[in-house]
């Protein structure tokens, strides 16, 4: 049966039945909805999380660098045996200096190219930590790769020019190697000691036994000690 419009115009009913969102479906959308705001909520790790990240970091940061940095080690021990007379044996300091060269390498040494990849963790973003990162690959590459060829060149050099310019040249970048080191420490000191991430490393194939510092966790003093005067 027809219906009547207000002016008397009549107008059937489409027949088609009128659909209905289910109440279950709504209710899913709602949850959806909740589910996605909750995610888009940053979260905010705790300090004993972010502590947590920075030792696991400077562990990974020693695994990393400590083939390259016991070659310095090893390349300076060999210089002192040859200068104070220990040693004579100039082809074996050489091999050892310019294999502990290759070894802070990227693309030589496996390990040297993980510390090149490495991120540090994104709870450690308000430390700048990952500036600590760039400026150890730089401590071994090129720096400490230079400290070991000097120490080549020193054992190798005969006219006394020769060895007075190489002994000029090492002490140079010894020094630049210690800069870099104290740039290395500066943002995983304040952020150990902002988190008092007190840390006790495992002693690893170099000696670890003297940490820097007390408060927290730093790059172990003995895989990156300061260079020592060779003694010449």
């Amino acid at each position: 049966m027809g219906m009547r419009e207000p002016g008397g115009i009549a107008f059937r009913p489409s027949g088609w039945p009128v659909l209905r969102t289910p109440t279950w479906m709504l209710a899913a959308g709602a949850l959806l909805v909740a589910g996605l705001v909750l995610a888009a909520v940053p979260h905010r790790p705790s300090t004993e999380q972010r502590a947590a990240d920075l030792r696991g970091m400077v562990q990974n940061l020693t695994t990393d660098i400590e083939s390259c940095a016991g070659g310095v080690s090893d390349s300076l021990t060999a210089l002192r045996a040859i200068q104070s007379g220990a040693s004579n044996d100039v082809k074996t300091a050489v091999t050892i200096a310019n294999t502990a060269a290759a070894n802070c390498s990227p693309a030589n040494s496996m390990p040297m190219e993980d510390l090149v990849q490495y991120q540090a963790p994104g709870s450690l973003a308000s430390f700048h930590v990952q500036t600590a990162v760039n400026d150890l690959v730089t401590w071994g590459f090129p720096l400490a790769q230079r400290v070991q060829t000097d120490v080549a060149s020193l054992v190798t050099a005969e006219a006394p020019d020769a060895i007075r310019r190489a002994t000029a040249q090492l002490r140079k970048d010894q020094l630049a190697l210690d800069a870099q080191r104290a740039r290395v420490d500066r943002p995983i000191s304040a952020a150990s000691a902002s988190l008092s991430a007190h840390n006790n490393l495992p002693d690893r194939n170099v000696p670890l036994d003297r940490l820097h510092g007390s408060r927290g966790p730093s790059l172990p003093r003995d895989v990156m000690r300061p260079c020592a005067d060779p003694g010449w």
